[in-house]
């Protein structure tokens, strides 16, 4: 996805590194905007969860089962993370 086919990012190094390290679109643009505001103060990284490649393949299908994501059962490891990180 391009940058003009997203809501504007204020800051998108943060949001990149953010998005790197596992993390939603939504829960990195909330975090990267924020870090960009100088009235906020949020820190650099969310929670303490590890990266999504840090999971092992069952930690990620009972996370896919929790969201409802359709064909998980059908994907491997890598698109498990895909489609997390899509939500």
């Amino acid at each position: 996805m391009s940058e003009t086919d997203r809501p504007s990012i204020k800051d998108e190094e943060t949001y990149e590194a953010l998005r790197e390290d596992g993390m939603s679109k939504q829960k990195a643009a909330r975090i990267a905007n924020a870090q960009a505001n100088d009235e906020m103060s949020p820190s650099k990284k969310g929670g303490k969860a590890p990266p999504y490649e840090e999971w092992t393949k069952d930690e990620l299908y009972d996370r896919a089962r929790e969201l409802d994501i359709e064909g998980r059962s059908d994907m491997t490891k890598d698109a498990l993370i895909e489609a997390l990180r899509d939500r």
